[in-house]
């Protein structure tokens, strides 16, 4: 399948007219990254889905018409571009906790732990009741089978992941719910008023507020890609939460940032009142975490 095939497959779920893919330019092919999985076709496909909705909107705004080139060598970069960045002139820092990865055992299958926060890893050590290194960690899940250490963990709050096979994970409930669902879907939640487009704008997206409260890789990313074409991004985290330092300074390209605590009264006052001037409204949150403090969907999509 071509990074072509996959817009094609993908491009239609946006509700948007089939032709305007015409406009579009794929230069290069793969492999350009060494993975068993297709990485750099879908950054290509991806990036071009999107750019291709900031030149629709483009075009709503000014009338004009554009054509979308992406380089498959360019997207791939993008998609791991914290590897690249530089901080003071220096190459960021590495943040990967030593014993963070993956580990084979006792049954002979694997599974990947994250403690790439502390509270993570403390939570995986006083589970497997281990020392803190990866020697240790590698000889008590001897004494473990890999679908009960991410039970085990899982169920107390943290992250550990079994790595199944293609057949495996389809027939798992989680991936088996999952194979049903549309990789997109598009839902009316409310009937808030229209907001027409401003004119005069310099980029597709210029003007447009988003609230961005999302965290490490894949929210972060949605915010940034708007942010690339001209919105206004604001990232809102917690104060009281940790982050990945490199991550942070490469997924808040073209952002602004604060920290505002969602647990007090002043914090919620606070995110309602940037809301009531928000167009976008992005989190990444656990189910729950966010409307149970008074911010569900259909309650400020209004």
């Amino acid at each position: 399948m071509s990074a072509l095939d996959l817009i094609k497959g993908l491009w239609p779920l946006t509700q948007q007219p089939i032709d305007i893919i015409n406009k579009l330019d794929l230069i290069g092919s793969d492999p350009v990254l060494p993975s068993s999985y297709h990485v750099d076709k879908m950054a290509q496909a991806v990036i071009s889905l999107t750019s291709l909705a900031a030149a629709e909107i483009w075009r709503l705004r000014s009338g004009e018409s554009q054509t979308v080139s992406v380089n498959i060598n360019h997207a791939a970069a993008e998609f791991r571009s914290d590897r690249y960045q530089l901080v003071d002139g220096e190459p960021a820092r590495a943040e990967w906790d030593p014993i963070a990865g993956a580990y084979q055992c006792g049954d002979g299958k694997w599974v990947r732990l994250h403690t790439n926060f502390e509270h993570h890893r403390r939570g995986v050590l006083n589970i497997l009741k281990c020392e803190n290194n990866r020697g240790a960690v590698e000889a008590e899940l001897q004494n473990w089978q890999a679908s009960e250490v991410e039970a085990t963990i899982g169920e107390a709050g943290f992250l550990a992941v079994m790595l199944r096979s293609h057949e495996e994970w389809l027939a798992h409930p989680q991936g088996a719910a999952l194979a049903t669902q549309p990789l997109l879907t598009i839902e009316k939640i409310g009937e808030a008023p229209l907001c027409p487009f401003t004119q005069n704008a310099e980029r597709p997206l210029s003007n447009i507020k988003v609230l961005d409260l999302t965290r490490i890789i894949a929210g972060p990313v949605g915010g940034r890609t708007l942010a690339a074409h001209g919105a206004d991004v604001l990232r809102v985290t917690s104060p009281n939460l940790p982050g990945i330092g490199p991550l942070n300074i490469d997924n808040g390209r073209g952002k602004r940032s604060t920290f505002i605590d969602l647990k007090t009264e002043p914090g919620i006052s606070t995110l309602k009142s940037l809301l009531s001037e928000a167009d976008i409204f992005i989190q990444g949150y656990r189910p729950g975490a966010i409307g149970n403090l008074g911010f569900k969907p259909n309650e400020i999509a209004t």
